[in-house]
């Protein structure tokens, strides 16, 4: 069985301005997909959207009729094969802070809507109009799914609780909703990042000196992982006809300590 052809295809990379998802748009793009930027930020996705040849739809993923929207843009311009889930935060917080207050619920409530319940609203808008759609090859694929949690669903640190739950929630779901969605024909895996070198660090000395300390920790290559490395992990489980309801830890093989 041949890899997945995503030619004459359309794909949908929430969180697509920057980063993890950005990379992923870029190497969709070159394999033939035309990409659906679905983010917040307007000025730089559009930029990125009119760098590939995509679309820019503002998105908040926790609203159902962002995801919708974001949906109906992709299958506009072609048959929708591809779903990357990339869009996500971090709040960090102590369960209770050095005075004994507790965590603001609303903070924690936040963090579980946007990476959690964000990547749901959108997979399963995104399903919905998939398996509507004619199967790509005999075994009736019909498209992909990749979300994106985090080696901090494993091996969360001091003041992740919230961040760590949301992303926790993320691999607990993998298998159901690919068992779920297999009688459509959709694949659905997760792939969990270390440390990633986003713009979340900053630019300039300062940061670029940060990035190489925490490198460090990394058992191998000592560095963090990039963006584009990221995407190569995300095209494998969209591309590869076999890969199904997996969790991916890519993360250098490091395991964190608690702070």
């Amino acid at each position: 069985m041949p890899r997945m052809n995503l030619e004459n295809s359309s794909s949908i990379v929430t969180g697509g301005a920057s980063g993890i998802g950005e990379a992923t748009a870029r190497q969709l793009a070159a394999a033939g997909s035309r990409v659906v930027i679905a983010d917040l930020n307007e000025e730089k996705g559009k930029q990125i959207a009119d760098e590939i040849g995509g679309v820019f739809v503002r998105c908040d993923v926790t609203k159902t009729e962002d995801a919708d929207a974001a949906v109906a843009a992709a299958v506009a311009l072609a048959p929708l094969r591809a779903c990357v889930n990339s869009a996500g935060l971090g709040a960090p917080g102590r369960t209770i802070d050095r005075s004994n207050v507790p965590l603001d619920l609303d903070k924690f409530s936040f963090v579980i809507n946007v990476n959690l319940i964000g990547t749901f609203n959108v997979l399963s808008r995104a399903a919905a109009a998939m398996a509507k759609q004619a199967p790509l090859d005999e075994d009736g694929c019909r498209g992909a799914i990749v979300n994106m949690a985090s080696a901090a669903a494993f091996d969360g640190q001091i003041g992740q609780a919230a961040y760590s739950a949301s992303k926790g929630g993320v691999v607990g779901m993998t298998l159901p909703v690919a068992r779920d969605l297999s009688a459509v024909g959709v694949r659905v895996n997760t792939i969990a990042p270390g440390l990633i070198d986003t713009p979340i660090y900053g630019e300039g000395e300062h940061a670029e000196a940060f990035k190489a300390h925490l490198g460090q920790s990394v058992l191998f290559p000592k560095r963090l992982g990039t963006g584009e490395e990221l995407a190569f992990a995300v095209m494998e489980c969209i591309t590869n006809p076999y890969l199904n309801a997996e969790v991916i830890r890519l993360d250098g093989g490091i395991r964190m300590p608690p702070k």
